[in-house]
């Protein structure tokens, strides 16, 4: 709701990625429940290209009560992005994930793992779009009143 009109646009895009919806996923309220952000872009505007590699780093502290994923879908078919790893996704209870030296986490998407970056990334396929969804469960007060925000895709090469 805004103002109290319904965003139509904005129920129709979070329909399109996830196909059910909960009144958690809808209405969450601080540390409980789960907001999601989504995108298909990376900083500049451009689609996301499953051949290059891009990172998001979010700042330190995440404001989650319970833990924070990324989730990679396919354009195509909006189900998850299908790749040699296990998972098409990345969650910060993953042992192999790893901060920054600040807290921060930046995470790396790509057909390749950056050198050194291996448990910081998830894999993509050249020739296939994708779009992601940061996933916040338990959310908290600075992500409602927005004094905390992921940082955007950025291009690497």
């Amino acid at each position: 709701m805004n103002n109290g009109e319904m965003v139509l646009d904005d129920r129709i895009i979070m329909h399109f990625v996830a196909t059910g919806i909960t009144p958690a996923m809808v209405t969450p309220k601080v540390g409980t429940g789960s907001s999601y952000a989504f995108t298909p872009h990376d900083a500049k505007g451009d689609y996301l290209d499953g051949g290059k590699t891009y990172k998001v780093t979010l700042p330190a502290p995440i404001p989650v009560n319970n833990f924070w994923s990324f989730m990679v879908y396919s354009g195509q078919h909006r189900s998850m992005l299908e790749t040699d790893q296990k998972l098409a996704g990345l969650d910060s209870n993953s042992p192999s994930i790893k901060p920054n030296d600040d807290d921060s986490y930046t995470v790396w998407f790509g057909p390749k793992a950056p050198a050194g970056q291996e448990g910081n990334w998830i894999q993509t396929i050249p020739g296939k779009s994708y779009n992601v969804l940061l996933r916040l469960y338990g959310p908290l007060e600075p992500w409602f009143d927005k004094t905390w925000k992921p940082g955007d895709f950025e291009l690497v090469k």
